[in-house]
């Protein structure tokens, strides 16, 4: 008797332990929280939902014609630096044959600048000849010309991602970073650059050496974890060090190093319940307002079959000569995904697509169509008195004549995705959390006969005294922030710190994201 009454002693100090340990509140303190998961939510009505929003087609913003160029420009890397912003960009000439691909005259890696983000020119740089013995007045930045800083690697200028360093104990001569894949041996290669222009490896060889690679591979500081992130493509199946015999799915692995020469055991990506799909690119990065939540925006690649649809599809004889190298260059289609994550290694991804293929024209519908550029931007919206917006940027006419293009979309700031009600109202109850800061911030959007209403409550669900749903003032409008008001007005700062609850109910609304401020 004596033992039972121990056993169950301990099993209730077990229970009772987890029980406390689930209930323990969140602390966002006054970091933006984007409406893009669950962490926060508890409950909500069925009638509220996660809606994913998609990017708004602009214009053109910069054709790849330059003799140096080519059909298979992409793997661009855009970010904004103090005033300036700089796109890195792979120069490829896809010279498709009848039966075979021809001689690319292109492999470079080049670089762009603009003031606004919409508006680009090439700096005539002066560092690499084109033709080889030719003119060096172009603005590549990276190329296949030996340079005493190669020694012995081999760096392959038409796989790279570049990013501004964000380590605050990054040197001054490092600056910016690249990571390149290598022609041999096989893996990563890291570059560093005081001013991105002028580049040279950090080490001779390549720190990341485990995976396919045949991708844009890409890594940067995190400054959640005050650690540096890769991640990189491989193939589930058949590949090794050794053997190249690609099978499975087209997938991504990541690590993480302090220093972006050594790296921890990689880890692959798991996604939840989303299916098992090929994902080309990974384009994973910290959301600059939210860094401790990843926003990534794989590319997803599909091979579709020959039928009438696809032969419905633009550019039908040249699709046809396409697939006289291989079926699948001429059959495969590929479009942008979206999905994030809390830890880098388990991410929700969305399986509707973020960025579809669009309207059927020249030049659409192919390999190398929406793949997005890595890292978004904010620019200043094109509609006056509209506030800033993100503009993300996605290529295409991919493989046909001698240029392609890229193409800028435009999102509301945080307007990935949405808790949306319908107008017959819907409710949300988040977990308990603790929060610092004097008022509860929104970003969102209503119809003119639309409402949001906030109610605080004790983390058991009990209605606070001065912030109850009945003393709270209806929200609507179209904003990126508006506070959250009661009839005492918006200070919240006597419940900081404090566990409490949120009732949010919705109508005809969309709420993207909320902060304590």
């Amino acid at each position: 008797m004596k033992r039972l009454l121990a056993l169950c002693l301990s099993l209730l100090i077990i229970i009772t332990s987890s029980i406390s340990f689930a209930a323990e509140p969140i602390n966002i303190g006054s970091q933006l929280e984007l409406m893009v998961d669950d962490t926060l939510i508890e409950s909500r009505s069925p009638e509220t939902r996660f809606v994913l929003h998609h990017p708004i087609p602009q214009g053109v913003v910069f054709t790849y014609d330059a003799p140096w160029e080519g059909s298979g420009c992409g793997y661009q890397s855009i970010f904004k630096d103090g005033d300036k912003y700089r796109m890195y960009y792979k120069a490829w000439q896809l010279n498709v044959q009848q039966g075979k691909l021809g001689p690319n005259p292109s492999n470079f890696t080049c670089y762009a600048e603009s003031d606004d983000g919409i508006h680009w020119k090439r700096p005539d740089l002066g560092l690499f000849a084109f033709p080889k013995g030719g003119s060096k007045d172009n603005n590549i930045v990276i190329g296949l010309e030996r340079r005493d800083w190669m020694k012995d690697a081999q760096p392959d200028p038409v796989h790279p991602a570049v990013f501004k360093d964000e380590n605050p104990n990054c040197t001054a001569d490092a600056k910016y970073k690249a990571i390149l894949r290598s022609r041999g041996p096989k893996g990563l290669l890291v570059l560093k650059s005081p001013d991105g222009i002028h580049w040279s490896l950090m080490i001779d060889k390549p720190v990341i050496t485990h995976g396919a690679f045949d991708s844009q591979n890409l890594a940067f500081w995190d400054p959640t974890i005050k650690k540096y992130r890769a991640y990189w493509r491989y193939f589930t199946a058949g590949t090794t060090d050794k053997v190249w015999k690609p099978a499975g799915y087209r997938d991504i692995r990541t690590a993480t190093s302090e220093d972006l020469l050594n790296w921890s055991k990689p880890q692959n990506l798991t996604y939840g319940d989303a299916p098992p799909e090929h994902l080309y690119t990974n384009q994973i990065k910290p959301y600059y307002r939210a860094p401790h939540i990843l926003i990534g925006l794989p590319t997803r690649y599909i091979e579709r079959g020959w039928s009438k649809s696809m032969e419905a599809l633009p550019d039908a004889k040249h699709r046809k000569m396409r697939s006289s190298i291989s079926d699948r260059y001429g059959m495969a289609i590929t479009e942008a995904l979206f999905m994030t994550s809390r830890d880098g290694v388990k991410f929700k991804r969305w399986q509707e697509a973020f960025l579809r293929p669009g309207p059927e024209r020249n030049d659409t519908w192919a390999y190398g169509n929406q793949y997005i550029a890595w890292q978004m931007v904010e620019t200043k919206s094109t509609t006056e008195g509209a506030p800033n917006e993100l503009s993300l940027y996605a290529s295409e006419g991919y493989w046909t004549g001698t240029s392609n293009q890229l193409r800028r979309y435009t999102m509301r700031i945080d307007g990935f995705v949405s808790l949306k009600a319908p107008m017959k109202g819907g409710e949300i109850i988040t977990k308990p959390f603790t929060f610092k800061g004097k008022e509860l911030l929104f970003n969102f959007a209503t119809s003119a006969a639309g409402s949001i209403v906030v109610e605080l409550q004790t983390p058991d669900g009990k209605p606070i005294p001065g912030f109850t749903e009945k003393e709270g003032i209806e929200l609507f409008g179209d904003t990126l922030s508006r506070s959250v008001h009661w009839k005492n007005g918006s200070d919240v700062s006597q419940l900081a710190g404090k566990p409490i609850r949120m009732k949010i109910k919705l109508k005809d609304a969309d709420l993207y994201s909320l902060r304590f401020k």
